[in-house]
């Protein structure tokens, strides 16, 4: 039994970790730090709960150290955390810039402890549907592939201000924007170059609530957007191939399933409604067919499945620190793309070992 200590009890603690965790054989939620309150004890009751970094990495009982704090204090947090020798899965973004990423690779490395970023959205049921797509080839050679995560959202949270606020890692290109840059890594690998326009458009003070960032393979564009003033939402999905077009709105159904729940149940999980399966339409013999394309049932317990068998060595850690560090890279493209209005190649050379 692989022991684990959360820090953080927020929305992504309470929502998405703690529950996985709580759901996948082999992993036990012992610990988690809260500075003032005790919602994970109510919640969970029979673990520990700590008020300090250093009494929660004091806990020799403790495997793995799950990091789900603002993302302006990943950083210092992993840090200490490796430093402690723990394995650790750092949420995203894993941190505010790929230096401080490849930094924490180095020692993870020197301790000889996991590493690894919680990016869960490879988890998705539309996700999985369009690597399977493009596996069996069902658009043709591909030529445009378009991902948003669009919110309604004209005010500021006061609920989570550090969200707005640059200098705590706050803004949706960080935030949502590495989920959308991971994706695009997976299916197609590194991109030429990066075009982005990164905005203000609430008027808000602090951080980015807008972008769009463009990434350039051969025959290939690839757009990625969201923004906080989208009150009728575009496609989350849209492809565009020499045979046919894939279309695919609403977002996975598991985070808001996994909102009310303190473990997944037994039974079927993530299945999507046939009302919002994506819809496919291609040239075939005869004439255009368009049909809908069940979409795959998402599975975010995956990820921690594959930790725990990383940790016990059994395989390869199921998302890489590296990939956090070229995720963070992309991020650092558009941004200089967004100041100097051009596109910016992309020079690999310095990706980490």
């Amino acid at each position: 039994m692989i022991r684990v200590g959360l820090i953080g009890f927020g929305l992504g603690g309470r929502v998405f970790h703690a529950p996985l965790i709580s759901s996948v054989e082999g992993l036990e939620l012992a610990a988690v730090l809260e500075r003032t309150s005790d919602q994970a004890a109510e919640r969970y009751p029979g673990i520990t709960t700590y008020r300090t970094l250093d009494e929660i990495l004091a806990d020799s009982s403790l495997d793995l150290i799950v990091v789900t704090t603002p993302s302006g204090t990943h950083f210092g947090i992993a840090r200490r955390v490796l430093e402690a020798g723990k394995n650790a899965v750092i949420d995203k973004p894993m941190s505010v810039n790929s230096a401080e990423v490849a930094q924490l690779m180095e020692l993870a490395a020197a301790r000889g402890v996991l590493l690894a970023p919680f990016h869960n959205r490879r988890w998705d049921g539309d996700f999985q549907t369009i690597q399977k797509l493009l596996h069996e080839g069902s658009l043709g050679r591909l030529v445009y592939f378009e991902s948003t995560m669009d919110r309604w959202r004209p005010a500021a949270r006061s609920e989570r201000l550090w969200k707005e606020d640059p200098a705590q890692g706050g803004g949706m290109l960080l935030d949502l924007g590495t989920h959308l840059a991971d994706l695009i890594l997976v299916l197609f690998g590194k991109p030429e170059a990066v075009g982005a326009e990164i905005r203000n458009e609430r008027g808000v003070e602090g951080a980015d609530d807008s972008f769009t960032v463009r990434l350039h393979y051969p025959g290939l564009l690839v757009t990625l957007g969201a923004n906080y003033l989208s009150s009728l939402l575009r496609p989350r999905f849209h492809l565009r191939g020499t045979k046919g077009n894939y279309w695919k709105w609403n977002v996975d159904p598991q985070e808001d399933a996994l909102s009310k729940i303190t473990r997944i149940p037994p039974g079927p999980w993530g299945e999507e409604p046939s009302a919002k399966w994506g819809m496919l339409s291609v040239d075939v013999e005869g004439g255009k067919v368009t049909r809908p394309v069940p979409t795959i049932p998402g599975d975010y317990r995956l990820f921690y499945a594959g930790i725990r068998d990383a940790i016990l060595a059994k395989a390869p850690a199921p998302v890489t620190a590296l990939a956090a560090w070229r995720a963070a890279r992309v991020i650092e493209w558009a941004m200089a793309s967004s100041m100097q209005h051009r596109d910016i190649p992309c020079d690999w050379s310095d990706e980490p070992e």
